[in-house]
């Protein structure tokens, strides 16, 4: 048990869970790092924190500056927990599509919160860009930057990785991740390959992203688009660089459908999109590495940050997506199929 003094003093430290269905389903041990344990719910908490510590130790963060962002919401919550750790301000600029609860808890936090319409990366009027000409306009301001600033991958390197390490008692054979900024999958799998050469590390990415396709290809390219948030990327940037990936793999929304609901009623875990993605994507992995594997992944944040999409009926029918499978018998067959393991990179 902690007392701290700050929030930003309970940030990481995060519990493991074994999910026991997909476990027994597949043969594997399937374990979750509870990063919806950090008190800004979520694992964006950890970059927060190392990105603003090594800010304010080069210089160019002070105390009283404000801190601005562009963020599907995560992140920046995180930084607006960790700001008022520090004695800092903080401004995020969020596309206006995102789930709302992460809208108010920024606004809880006494963040300000700029909303932009979505669009793409190469529009001068992209949250990215835009919160990155607002820290040039002041001086006071300094830019986050997640998906560049390597800080974020440290974090993981430094901490998660580490933490992963002694809590399967150095007994890791895969370790399954999404990407969005990259920094999560980068500074675990380095770490871990670090030390246990021959940990598998695989990708799984959503519809609307084009990390799998790149990976295959070497070219970004995608198809369709993903009720996920804050996952996925069209462009190579400095954090995902540093991964280390062996394997990768395309996953549809309806397949979170189908595993998010399974998983919370046979086990009550509660997950959101990226978490339910990331646990796909463990049980594919299982699937086709064979029973007696051990595998981690990462529940990414709080389940009811979803509430408003991925379990919202209303949001589902616009989305087409009611129809979704509800025997997960059959995700376990498509992951056995042929066509399935064909459509692996890096196998």
């Amino acid at each position: 048990m902690t007392v701290a003094a700050h929030q930003a003093d309970l940030i990481g430290n995060t519990d493991l869970l074994r999910i026991d269905s997909l476990s027994q389903l597949t043969g594997c041990e399937i374990f979750i790092k509870c990063e919806y344990q950090n008190p800004g719910g979520s694992i964006k908490d950890r970059a927060a924190l190392q990105m603003v510590q090594d800010a304010m130790q080069s210089g160019q963060l002070k105390r009283g500056m404000t801190i601005v962002e562009g963020t599907a919401g995560n992140t920046g919550i995180g930084l607006a927990l960790v700001a008022k750790s520090f004695g800092l301000q903080m401004l995020a600029v969020m596309p206006n599509d995102q789930a709302k609860e992460k809208e108010r808890v920024l606004e809880l936090y006494g963040a300000k919160l700029m909303t932009v319409d979505p669009c793409p990366f190469s529009n001068p009027n992209h949250f990215y860009h835009k919160a990155c000409k607002l820290a040039a306009q002041h001086k006071d301001h300094w830019w986050a930057n997640q998906f560049e600033n390597t800080s974020n991958m440290r974090a993981h390197y430094l901490h998660t990785g580490p933490e992963i390490w002694q809590q399967m008692q150095h007994k890791v054979d895969i370790l399954v991740a999404s990407a969005g900024t990259g920094g999560t999958i980068a500074g675990t799998s380095v770490y871990l390959k670090e030390q246990h050469a021959g940990l598998q590390v695989w990708l799984v990415d959503p519809d609307g992203s084009g990390l799998y396709q790149y990976l295959k290809s070497g070219e970004f390219a995608n198809q369709g688009s993903s009720m996920t948030e804050g996952i996925g990327i069209m462009r190579l940037v400095e954090n995902f660089r540093q991964a280390k990936v062996d394997r990768a793999i395309n996953l549809p929304d309806r397949d979170l459908l189908t595993l998010s609901r399974f998983v919370r009623n046979k086990d009550g875990i509660v997950l959101g999109s990226s978490s339910a993605l990331n646990v796909a994507g463990a049980l594919a992995a299982a699937v086709i590495s064979g029973p007696g594997k051990r595998i981690v992944t990462f529940a990414c944040d709080l389940g009811e940050r979803s509430a408003s999409k991925l379990y919202n009926p209303q949001y589902l029918q616009q989305r087409g997506l009611l129809d979704y499978d509800k025997d997960i018998q059959h995700l376990l067959a498509r992951y056995r199929s042929d066509a399935f393991a064909a459509s692996i990179v890096g196998k």
